[in-house]
């Protein structure tokens, strides 16, 4: 579905991604591990389009997105939640939502998925009538996915999805992330600080560091690597 050939991504003359490459197949959840600084978001927002590769290509479905503009690759069915939630904090829970579905025009269809998401996370039926900012950071990181979903994208990117959020929190959060993979069919990469939790969840992996690819492999496979283990899971 996606694959990402040899690319470098600069901010002004620093270079943040040296060659780069990885895919992700139909139906997956891949993961991208790495420190603090070794360039998974950068990765995400190359593959958005917000920070475009100087060199390289970016392909979805065999086709090149690599000089496309963040707003045509969202029409194409690539979603980002980026790091840190942004939602919208004024808005009400609903209103979020519906922003989520903005280019749709099939309302039965935006009907059936928002009763989807209140049945996915019920602490968002309960406060739809709320302001996104009144609620904690836990349910707008739901909310953050669940706007996500509304636009029913075909690849969905999730950055840190557990940053600031206590362990009961994450846990539910990654549960949901499972199930919109199985129940959905919806192919997921997932960027993640806690390697432990996103390995546990992904089907396959790749390890960044500094910019650059140093190892790939089944999930399983990586969870049991004796220097993943030292340099990630803290064993």
């Amino acid at each position: 579905m996606l694959e990402i050939k040899n690319i470098d991504v600069f901010y002004g003359n620093i270079q943040a991604l040296h060659g780069v490459s990885l895919r992700v197949n139909q139906g997956e959840i891949i993961t991208l591990i790495g420190a603090n600084g070794a360039g998974k978001s950068t990765t995400l927002m190359a593959i958005s389009g917000i920070v475009p590769p100087r060199s390289g290509s970016i392909l979805f479905e065999g086709r090149d997105i690599s000089a496309m503009a963040a707003d045509e690759i969202f029409k194409l069915g690539l979603c980002q939640v980026p790091e840190g939630r942004h939602i919208f904090p004024e808005l009400t829970v609903t209103e979020n939502l519906d922003m989520g579905a903005f280019l749709r025009r099939d309302s039965k269809g935006i009907a059936q998925d928002l009763e989807y998401i209140y049945q996915l996370f019920p602490i968002l039926a309960k406060r739809r009538h709320q302001p996104g900012g009144n609620l904690s950071g836990g349910e707008q990181q739901m909310l953050a996915i669940s706007r996500a979903l509304m636009s029913r994208p075909r690849l969905l990117l999730l950055d840190e999805p557990s940053m600031g959020l206590a362990p009961l929190i994450t846990k539910q959060i990654f549960d949901i992330i499972r199930t919109i993979n199985q129940e959905q069919h919806t192919t997921i990469f997932l960027v993640e600080q806690n390697a432990n939790l996103a390995l546990q969840t992904a089907h396959r992996g790749y390890v960044l560091e500094n910019g650059r690819v140093v190892m790939q492999d089944q999930a399983a496979e990586l969870l049991s690597n004796t220097a993943i283990q030292k340099a990630y899971l803290g064993i």
